[in-house]
């Protein structure tokens, strides 16, 4: 196995990107690679020590494809016409429209090629939320995406990419049934997991005003 890339917390945080251009289709995901990363994942925090966390590791290349063409028809029903959706973002803050075009271009891209992604994984939880109150919602979630973002910070270290995707759950049952997945369980994500072309080299994203997002005491 490969070493970990020499990486501080703080630079393994800022640099743990949403990888879509740069996953390399071509070259297969070591097993064990993957495996070292959710070792990590079983340390998160969960609630009650529940531990009901599951990851379904996706390397058939149909069910791949067919996770595909769902993610995709997803992205279009979300996205719709992406020159609308950037005539919407706010005109005062050029910094913030540059940045989510390229976002949506990026996002376009992995549309167009998730089923070539040599790894899919699917995070599930045991335990549905189906109008659920917000604080039992919050407990199930909360006991899965720290594992989620665990596993995506160690594959990170381990120079693999990914990114966080959801717009294949809408059509939940299909993947459910697909994937052969029990009724009591949820899908939370769809991860594409590869090795990064170009390096591992990644810069810290470009992100609005920090004083906008922090408020004290009170929202105002």
């Amino acid at each position: 196995m490969p070493p970990l890339l020499n990486l501080d917390p703080d630079q393994l945080l800022s640099t743990t990107r949403a990888v879509r251009k740069r996953l390399d289709f071509a070259r297969p995901v070591e097993p064990e690679l993957l495996r070292e990363c959710f070792e990590i994942a079983a340390q998160a925090p969960t609630g009650g020590n529940s531990q009901g966390w599951h990851f379904i590791v996706v390397t058939d290349e149909g069910t791949r494809r067919q996770l595909g063409e769902w993610y995709a028809e997803g992205f279009a029903l979300m996205y719709g016409d992406p020159d609308a959706v950037v005539a919407n973002l706010p005109p005062d803050d050029p910094g913030y429209v540059a940045a989510t075009k390229r976002v949506i271009s990026s996002a376009q891209y992995l549309a167009d090629h998730m089923g070539e992604a040599p790894v899919h994984v699917i995070p599930c939880i045991e335990g549905r939320t189906d109008k659920a109150p917000l604080a039992m919602q919050a407990g199930v979630w909360g006991s899965l995406l720290p594992a989620v973002w665990s596993f995506m910070l160690a594959a990170r270290a381990r120079g693999l990419g990914t990114c966080w995707t959801t717009l294949h759950l809408i059509h939940e049952q299909k993947a459910q049934e697909l994937l052969g997945i029990p009724d009591h369980v949820m899908q939370a994500a769809l991860i594409p997991v590869a090795h990064t072309l170009g390096g591992t080299d990644f810069k810290p994203g470009a992100r609005r005003d920090l004083d906008r997002m922090i408020h004290t005491n009170t929202w105002s």
